[in-house]
């Protein structure tokens, strides 16, 4: 895959704040055609860090309803990347 259409954004909520600060760990929404050696190359490339480990989750999308009518948010693909020991991303400092 192309390095820049493997990570399609970053998460940024209460928990993956927390979880950068505390264990290096960065969330990213990812194609879901994407491997996890394909997000290792894109990370490093764009970032110019050190991966350590990488996991990723299929998210399902969730069912939800407008009025009478049922709808269904779409599938999408999680990855937390854990960098090396004093490694970090500038973009999320």
């Amino acid at each position: 895959m192309e390095t820049y259409s493997v990570i399609k954004r970053p998460l940024v909520t209460e928990k993956t704040t927390i979880a950068r600060e505390e264990e290096r760990k960065y969330y990213f929404e990812i194609d879901p055609r994407a491997t996890k050696i394909d997000v290792r190359n894109a990370v490093e490339k764009i970032f110019k860090v050190k991966v350590a480990d990488i996991h990723t989750v299929n998210m399902k999308g969730k069912r939800k309803r407008m009025g009478r009518i049922m709808g269904k948010r779409k599938d999408w693909k999680k990855a937390v990347v854990t960098l090396a020991p004093g490694a970090s991303i500038e973009i999320f400092e």
